[in-house]
């Protein structure tokens, strides 16, 4: 068995003034919601990649994004364009609120059929597939005890 190619990616876990998490729906794979976010271009680092990924998917304009660091980091085997790759994901943090997207600017969004912003209660409540797992306590975390020093490792 061999090892599936190497894909980095950059997400971000976008907070409103409310402690709203921002959420992508696709129904690839199956119907579930995750953070914004992408693989890298070649020769770019993944807080380029996590800006860039905003305004290509959600039309956010890069300049009015402060990323507040790596929050988490998950490595996971999974198709992407119907090949097998293993993505290596970066999580940062972001403050955003919803009259920063426009997705008339997006110019990738790629198979987006929807975007919400997410209480932790229907987070924790929900029975849609949400990624990355443990996406509440993760916030939760952060909003108690802010960016962690090290960053934590999803499954």
């Amino acid at each position: 068995m061999t090892t599936p190619p190497l894909r980095k990616a950059a997400r971000v876990i976008a907070l409103d003034d409310d402690h709203r998490v921002l959420l992508l729906h696709y129904d690839e794979g199956g119907s579930f919601w995750a953070t914004p976010g992408g693989s890298l271009e070649t020769g770019e680092d993944y807080d380029a990649a996590a800006l860039r990924e905003l305004h290509e998917e959600l039309g956010v304009d890069e300049k009015d994004v402060a990323l507040s660091g790596q929050l988490a980091e998950r490595s996971q085997d999974h198709a992407v364009g119907g090949r097998e790759v293993r993505q290596i994901e970066r999580y940062f943090l972001a403050h955003l609120s919803p009259g920063d997207l426009d997705p008339a600017r997006a110019t990738q969004p790629d198979n987006i059929r929807a975007h919400r912003w997410w209480t932790l209660q229907e987070l924790r409540s929900t029975r849609e597939t949400v990624y990355p797992l443990g996406l509440s306590d993760l916030i939760t975390d952060v909003l108690t005890a802010g960016v962690p020093e090290y960053p934590v490792v999803l499954h």
